[in-house]
């Protein structure tokens, strides 16, 4: 991986892509793995870093993240054709 400021500043990544709404069960149909590009750089004073992730998981909470709704949810839902975004926090395991 480039390290971010050596004219690397994009790498290819592969990108979740929901393709549809979801009705009843979600299906490997429902989604779409493509390849596109991310930023290695991070705002100049920010406290964040690029990641590598390993795996992907499709816990079942995000199921109705994956539906459409008339009504707001306490969480954006996912938009058909765009990357699915997911937030969280992670803790590194102490070496021993």
């Amino acid at each position: 991986m480039a390290a971010a400021g050596d004219g690397h500043d994009e790498v290819q990544n592969r990108q979740v892509i929901l393709k549809r709404y979801v009705t009843g069960m979600t299906s490997e149909d429902d989604m779409e793995v493509v390849t596109g590009t991310a930023r290695l750089a991070v705002p100049p004073c920010s406290t964040g870093m690029v990641l590598k992730n390993l795996y992907v998981s499709c816990d079942p909470y995000m199921r109705s993240r994956m539906s459409k709704h008339e009504d707001p949810s306490y969480v954006a839902g996912f938009v058909p054709g765009e990357v699915m975004v997911i937030n969280y926090s992670s803790k590194r395991q102490s070496q021993s």
